[in-house]
């Protein structure tokens, strides 16, 4: 597996863009009060995901990601591997706790365990703080705003194009995930981009290949 290269132009985006205002909004062509979106897991489920690593412009890596998650529990597993079947990360999370039982170069590189299980509860979990604010950005779109962990704020968008938008930013405001959740199909998690900024910038590109939901133990 090669090493992820830094994406400059994401890096230039997610340094740029900071907690934008959140406005309420009276007007007659818009909804007085709204439904905050909601597009996370209601019940526990596994699914198996074609994810492309895109870098520099280019997919650099192609892999298969496999993720249990339990919105109850709030635990996670998940797992990485090869279209060949060779599992390069597998780890067990749960509020409680983080266990890596594998992680192959480059996966087991600094807070990388971490930072994809963080990953994971933003796209499938619900934030667990109370509700913020609530109105409408600039360009329009609804939106709800919760507390996120270590001071971040979650802020949950809504528009007409049917996507869902989930943006993470830190406590300086400043952005560093994003993720497009496209609702046009059957399921939200038929396809999903999330990028993020830091040290490292990279965009994942995660297909659907399946979902089962897990009957509760």
């Amino acid at each position: 597996m090669k090493k992820l290269f830094l994406l400059w132009p994401l890096f230039f985006l997610f340094s740029c863009t900071t907690l934008p205002a959140i406005h309420p909004d009276s007007s007659p062509l818009r909804e007085p009060s709204f439904a905050c979106p909601s597009p996370y897991l209601k019940e526990k489920s596994r699914l198996v995901h074609a994810i492309e690593i895109r870098a520099a412009g280019q997919t650099r890596n192609v892999v298969m990601g496999v993720t249990l998650v339990d919105p109850v529990s709030r635990s996670i597993s998940c797992a990485v591997m090869t279209a060949e079947g060779l599992v390069l990360f597998e780890a067990e999370s749960t509020p409680e706790a983080l266990n890596v039982i594998r992680a192959l170069p480059p996966f087991d590189a600094g807070q990388f365990a971490q930072n994809m299980v963080d990953d994971i509860k933003l796209i499938f979990l619900e934030p667990q703080g109370h509700l913020q604010a609530k109105g409408y950005l600039s360009s329009g779109e609804r939106v709800c705003r919760y507390p996120g962990a270590n001071g971040s704020r979650i802020d949950v968008i809504e528009n007409d194009s049917l996507k869902n938008e989930i943006k993470q930013y830190s406590p300086s405001d400043v952005l560093k995930r994003h993720i497009l959740l496209d609702q046009s199909g059957k399921d939200v998690y038929r396809h999903i981009e999330l990028s993020a900024g830091g040290a490292f910038d990279y965009r994942l590109v995660m297909t659907l290949v399946e979902v089962q939901p897990i009957d509760p133990d």
